[in-house]
């Protein structure tokens, strides 16, 4: 399926600041199952750890409670959107500058990197990983000499496009950014007297922080001494233009996104979905966890009995997660198994978040019917997704979307269903609460930032023995 996304996580001045990192970490484990990282501030320099797999595989006792000392801490999960999967390329990415010690994680993708990588090259720079993280610690570097970490980062943010969330740790200084047109999550909390930050708001529940508010585009927040402060970084407010996959399915339901309350918004999807597109069945079922909430909301506005008809293996990662396509079809055979009475002879309302190849709706599918169901009717809680994101979702290249290529009249007959509706834009756009402030290019195509020719995931890998595009992914 898809994948995507980073986790970011920061506290200033709480006495076990590492720790409360690896616990916001392990909660947001869904964002990225790639590489984990965390640095610390010691009073004298930055401490790190960092490494491929999951947060509990990457850290232990003796990294938490000796190696990482300092009171400021912030750590970063990782599936790759701009570079390759490599230890090289786990965040945070940290340099040294002079006094300066400079560590930045990130969430998102830049649009405009291969530009800005070649100006930079031109220039001088030599780059150590092929992320455009990178791109941005050279140009904060680039803006140190005549200005405060402050002003050289906001004169940075006001080169880069794209998307982006970041935690910039500059010596005793915790430093957090957002893109203009605010893509990604951010939220502010606070801990005791120490703030903390985090992409998602499950994190501060696992420590017991208080949510404050998230950030706004185009903000910055420096945290200093015990104290906060905010400021605009761009002259011009742009549009709000934030991922609502994130409600639609990547956030975990427990956690506020944008402000919202991600398992409200995901039932009323559901609600929206039954109204759209009723039909006489003998049950709703989800296939679990993506497509419970939406489920929950079919099912009480249809007035349908909600059954969990497939059980899922918890020890099995999220199929999408997987790098390498022969690990998600491995995933499929393991990761779900009917429950057999509950389907044979039955007429069955299927509730899926979304449907990006339809390779392992397909196999379920197919499952299903040699189980003896009578009719499988599939509702989808978002629109068909029919364009790439550039923006930190790892789509597939628009070829290998199945909405993109195919009526729903012919993905329906691929899957082996007997009907299915994918929730209108107008019908998801009446879930939220602020209609006008989502980014939908990937089912509309009409992306609020310009895209470079050249952006893709692999932009910055060596291609033919220079850097280069790997046509799959642009």
């Amino acid at each position: 399926m898809k994948k995507e996304y980073c986790g970011l996580f920061g506290v200033y001045g709480h006495p076990e600041a590492a720790r409360m990192t690896y616990f916001g970490l392990y909660a947001m484990q869904h964002r990225g199952q790639e590489s984990a990282g965390i640095v610390t501030w010691d009073g004298e320099k930055i401490r790190e750890q960092k490494g491929m797999g999951l947060v509990a595989d990457v850290f232990n006792e003796r990294h938490i409670g000796r190696e990482l000392k300092g009171d400021i801490a912030m750590g970063h999960i990782r599936y790759s959107t701009t570079g390759a999967s490599l230890l090289r390329n786990a965040q945070p990415f940290l340099v040294r500058h002079g006094d300066l010690r400079l560590a930045v994680a990130h969430n998102g993708n830049l649009v405009n990197t291969k530009t800005l990588r070649e100006e930079l090259e031109a220039q001088g720079s030599i780059f150590q990983t092929t992320m455009d993280t990178e791109v941005f610690v050279h140009l904060i570097i680039r803006h140190l000499h005549d200005n405060p970490i402050e002003e050289a980062v906001r004169l940075a943010c006001r080169r880069i496009k794209g998307a982006y969330s970041m935690l910039i740790m500059a010596n005793d200084k915790l430093i957090a950014v957002k893109d203009p047109n605010g893509f990604r999550p951010l939220a502010i909390g606070r801990l005791g007297d120490n703030y903390v930050l985090a992409s998602e708001t499950c994190a501060f529940d696992l420590i017991e922080a208080e949510y404050l508010r998230p950030l706004s585009p185009g903000e910055m927040v420096v945290i200093e001494d015990g104290k906060m402060h905010s400021m605009q970084m761009f002259e011009e407010l742009q549009p709000k233009k934030q991922c609502i996959f994130e409600l639609i399915y990547f956030a975990r339901p427990d956690s506020y996104v944008f402000g919202e309350v991600v398992y409200e918004r995901r039932k009323e999807m559901g609600k929206v979905l039954a109204r759209e597109a009723p039909v006489d069945a003998d049950l709703v079922m989800p296939f679990p966890d993506s497509g419970n909430y939406a489920a929950i909301g079919y099912s009480q506005e249809s007035g349908l009995p909600l059954e969990l008809a497939m059980i899922r293996n918890h020890y099995v990662g999220r199929t999408f997660i997987q790098p390498t396509q022969g690990m998600r079809d491995f995933s499929v055979r393991v990761k779900l198994n009917p429950v057999k009475s509950m389907i044979q002879g039955k007429r069955i309302i299927i509730v899926e978040d979304s449907i990006v190849r339809g390779t392992t709706i397909r196999t379920r599918v197919k499952k299903l019917r040699e189980l003896g169901a009578r009719e499988i009717h599939m509702r989808v809680s978002c629109p068909p997704i029919k364009h790439p994101c550039f923006y930190g979702i790892d789509f597939s290249s628009k070829g290998e979307l199945i909405a993109a290529n195919h009526s729903v009249e012919d993905i329906a007959r691929f899957l082996g269903l007997d009907s299915l509706h994918y929730l209108t834009i107008p019908g998801l756009l009446s879930a939220v609460s602020r209609e006008n402030e989502y980014c939908l290019a990937c089912f509309d195509g009409n992306y609020p930032v310009k895209v470079e020719d050249s952006a893709g995931k692999m932009c910055l890998e060596d291609n033919g023995g220079r850097p280069g595009i790997i046509k799959e992914y642009c």
